[in-house]
């Protein structure tokens, strides 16, 4: 049954990404506003190039304080070796890389271009939904 699930069905499309040139500290805010623990960051083409976590700012502000300094911009602190899942992978590989990493969240691309994101918690209730309406 969830072999034949996609990610792009669970994923949420309207998401949050970042450009490499904003301002780090607005970002951490955007997060914080959202409840997010990261968000993708994209080029001008809305093509995937990195990724901005909690642990990602935690560093800033660690680096901002060794060395008093304003923290910069995301692409200063961002991951750019980034995993990612295609749209049309099955939600049984999306939960195999959850379980198999620290992820909470992975971005979701066709090709390199970013178009959504799915989270652990976006698996869950979609699953809960399925069970409610009685698939």
């Amino acid at each position: 049954m969830l072999s034949s699930l996609l990610v792009k069905d669970y994923m949420i499309g309207d998401h949050l990404a970042f450009t490499a040139q904003t301002d780090l500290l607005r970002a951490v805010h955007t997060l914080l506003e959202h409840r997010l623990s990261g968000a993708p960051v994209v080029d001008e083409n809305n093509r995937l190039i990195g990724f901005l976590s909690e642990k990602d700012c935690l560093k800033a502000a660690l680096d901002a304080s060794y060395f008093r300094r304003e923290a910069g911009s995301v692409q200063e602190f961002m991951s750019t070796d980034v995993t990612s899942i295609s749209g049309d992978a099955s939600l049984i590989d999306a939960i195999e890389m959850f379980i198999g990493d620290h992820y909470r969240c992975l971005p979701v691309v066709e090709g390199s271009r970013l178009i959504g994101q799915i989270s652990r918690v976006d698996i869950l209730k979609g699953l809960e939904k399925l069970r409610r309406d009685g698939h």
